[in-house]
């Protein structure tokens, strides 16, 4: 075995630096020499077994602080205690220093204090094994390793080998841990899942979509310690979760420092990817880190995911949440107005304010020793950019706990997200004579009507509305806006008659391309006849609740006879709507009117999200030369829709080529241009993608494409399609690997 190189450096901890006879290398025969450093670094070995860092693809060693991990040295000869003295050290950053945390040397001797524990675990002919335990708070990062030994000439240290850099990162399992989770079931979901799913839709027809967040995917962990060298991030900052999140929610968004994405509602991805497009956070973040520049395009669901990558592969547990009708304050009070004419009717030209049919942000999961105790845990954080914070396009991290109580005077932008969840919608209606503004209906409960997120474990969505709320109209609810009230949020606060007829436009169900009925149901609650004339408007709406265009306006009158209901059927037909349609394919109606007798107003609004067609995704291997395949299952029906099939044949295998098939048929009488078809799976299949000029009507497509898996256990292949035309089409299957 052959000795490592060795050098003098000037950073010495153990001696100071001294003037070398020229004899050097005779006198330092005498003293150990290090023959080689194993930093136990396979997935297979017990570093990264114990550390939960095995499914990162890289060959360097990953470990969590706040915990022990093992390294090997071979020396030239037995290790002596008594006589010899050998030290770890560790060095991030470009200027290394004790004092500031960022040179760290690890004694192996009980006499001599070090920052970070170490021992000798075990020691049997020249090998030492020794046993580190970073701080529990020390610095997240790209640790650089060196060991060195101390002669009365100075130090004999190992030259800088990148095969011996440690990557140390935060540890939810290590109780010390400011990100520590005691739940292992929401650890294991908001931590090591690679698959998530995110919704969005409506509160009461949700939709789902599948996501690679693919932490541990080649060059992921790269790219996020990368996204904080781009922010010229403190080193000394980056132990910190706090200061790491913060920093994070601004550097994903690109509006004011070149982060990660671009965000754009436009509907034109002339010069980049479509958001709808993406099925993961590889292809964008590797993007990102190989050209130094912002990707293009991102919208709130996209920002939300990436930065779930972010953290979990950082060790900051992290989860997706979606509100359903959430209200973006710009001017902080807890109103949303909508402006009517003395007839009842939408003042399009007055009425600015909008709400997102949902909003996707996330939490991530830390203590928060600044703030007083009990609102640590989960805290909100937002890369989307809406509202600049301490000057940046940023939010959060804001206590989801002091979001419910009220306590919104506590760090960081907690006021906007209480107003996201707890706006009212305010109509007024403005006398034309004096321009003045009288609120005549307000409805306290459309806002913030449900938050959920993925179950832990499941492919099912759970409802976290209550983390962030009391119920409507409880008492609890009314303390916490009046404690918000003492904080600078302002409501509306008229107390208007409860009016004697109800309007409701129950949920309906269409697909793209469908006609449909869109039903009024009106219910008179007096003892007296009542009239009037309804104004009901439909528009297609990007989901941030922005209109794009009007297509369709009817003013039915409408006559209710006494203590009766009564039900009005507005035809909606799919030649209106179809060539204005807009990505995620939102139609919006509000009805508005006055009646007659009592000049009360009546309202209602009604989201409409058109459902799209779903991919197809079968799996097939090589078996014994020959192609194998498994037909459909029974019960798959053809028609309109192309039903998602789960198709698997032969056995997936590491390191064994196989082929994913992604199959979509046109059901629509028009053509579809420019189609990107996207698919990728954590640990078995990098993001590839197609691109098809035309689809013809009625015509289908076949795209076949290999991969060889890498890992073994149970993952996820996801497809996407997307066109102008067309957004929000998935797909996915799941499929186990064997060694």
């Amino acid at each position: 075995m052959t000795s490592l190189h060795l050098s003098f450096f000037p950073f010495i901890f153990l001696s100071p630096h001294l003037s070398l006879p020229c004899s050097l290398p005779t006198i330092l025969s005498e003293f150990l020499d290090i023959w080689d450093v194993n930093m136990l670094r396979k997935p297979d070995e017990i570093n990264k077994r114990q550390h939960t860092t095995h499914l990162y693809a890289t060959d360097n060693l990953i470990v969590r602080r706040g915990q022990e991990f093992q390294l090997k040295v071979t020396f030239d000869r037995p290790y002596k205690p008594s006589d010899d003295q050998f030290a770890v050290e560790f060095v991030i950053g470009g200027s290394p220093q004790f004092s500031k945390g960022t040179y760290i040397p690890v004694s192996v001797a009980s006499d001599r204090q070090s920052p970070w524990a170490g021992r000798v675990v075990e020691s049997a002919d020249n090998v030492v094994t020794v046993g580190i335990t970073p701080a529990p708070d020390c610095i997240v990062g790209k640790w650089r390793t060196y060991v060195a030994v101390v002669t009365p000439y100075g130090i004999r240290r190992t030259r800088q080998d990148e095969s011996r850099d440690v990557y140390i990162l935060f540890n939810p399992w290590a109780a010390a841990d400011s990100v520590f989770l005691d739940d292992g079931n929401e650890r294991e979901e908001c931590v090591l899942n690679e698959v998530g799913v995110i919704y969005h839709g409506a509160f009461d027809d949700v939709s789902e979509r599948p996501w690679n967040f693919g932490q541990f995917d080649y060059g992921v962990l790269d790219a996020c310690l990368f996204i904080m060298d781009k922010a010229a991030m403190p080193i000394t900052n980056r132990g910190d979760p706090i200061k790491v999140a913060r920093k994070a929610s601004a550097m994903l968004n690109s509006r004011d420092d070149d982060g990660v994405l671009v965000g754009s509602w436009s509907g034109d991805y002339t010069y980049g990817v479509a958001p709808t497009s993406w099925t993961g956070s590889t292809e964008i973040l590797l993007n990102y880190s190989s050209s130094k520049m912002p990707v293009c395009y991102a919208q709130c669901w996209v920002y939300a995911a990436v930065f779930n990558t972010f953290l979990r592969c950082l060790g900051i547990p992290a989860r997706v949440v979606t509100n359903f009708f959430s209200s973006h304050d710009n001017d902080g009070n807890l109103k949303t107005d909508i402006i009517l004419d003395e007839n009842g009717r939408i003042d399009k030209q007055r009425t600015k304010d909008s709400i997102w049919n949902y909003h996707c942000w996330n939490e991530c999961y830390m203590s928060r020793p600044d703030l007083p105790q009990g609102f640590g845990g989960w805290q909100a954080v937002d890369a989307t950019p809406q509202e600049t914070s301490d000057g940046m396009y940023r939010c959060g991290p804001a206590s989801v706990q002091a979001i419910k109580h009220g306590q919104i005077c506590f760090p960081f932008d907690a006021p906007f997200v209480f107003a996201e969840v707890n706006s009212d919608v305010v109509f007024y209606s403005r006398n034309p004579r004096d321009g003045t503004l009288e609120p005549v209906k307000v409805n306290s409960s459309h806002v913030g009507r449900m938050v959920v997120t993925k179950a832990p474990g499941q492919d099912t969505r759970r409802d976290i509305t209550d983390q962030y709320k009391f119920p409507e109209g409880s008492p609890e609810e009314r303390t916490v806006l009046e404690k918000a009230e003492e904080y600078g949020c302002q409501r509306e606060k008229v107390t208007l008659p409860e009016a004697d007829v109800e309007l409701n436009m129950p949920l309906i169900e269409v697909r793209v391309g469908d006609d449909f009925e869109l039903k009024l149901e009106f219910n008179n609650k007096s003892g007296q006849a009542r009239t009037g004339e309804m104004y009901v408007s439909g528009n297609v709406v990007y989901y941030t609740g922005v209109t794009s265009s009007e297509f369709l306006f009817k003013t039915p009158k409408v006559t209710l006879d006494p203590m009766k209901a009564e039900k009005k059927v507005i035809q909606v037909r799919s030649q209106d709507y179809m060539r204005k349609l807009v990505e995620q394919a939102n139609l919006h109606f509000i009805a508005t009117g006055k009646v007659k007798e009592t000049g009360q107003i009546v309202t209602a609004m009604r989201v409409v999200t058109l459902h799209n067609p779903k991919l197809s995704v079968q799996l097939y291997s090589i078996e014994q030369g020959c192609q194998t395949y498994v037909p459909p299952p029974q019960g798959v029906q053809s028609g309109t829709f192309v039903i998602l099939s789960i198709l698997v044949s032969g056995l997936a295998k590491v390191s064994e080529e196989m082929f994913v098939t992604v199959e979509f048929t046109n059901p629509f009488k028009f053509n579809l241009e420019d189609v990107y078809i996207r698919v990728e799976g954590p640990g078995v299949m990098p993001p590839k993608y197609k691109h098809y000029s035309l689809i013809l009507a009625g015509s289908s497509l076949n795209w076949t494409e290999s991969f060889t898996p890498r890992r073994e256990g149970p993952t996820k292949l996801m497809a996407s399609l997307d066109c102008a035309a067309l957004r929000q089409v998935y797909g996915q299957t799941q499929l186990t690997v064997k060694p």
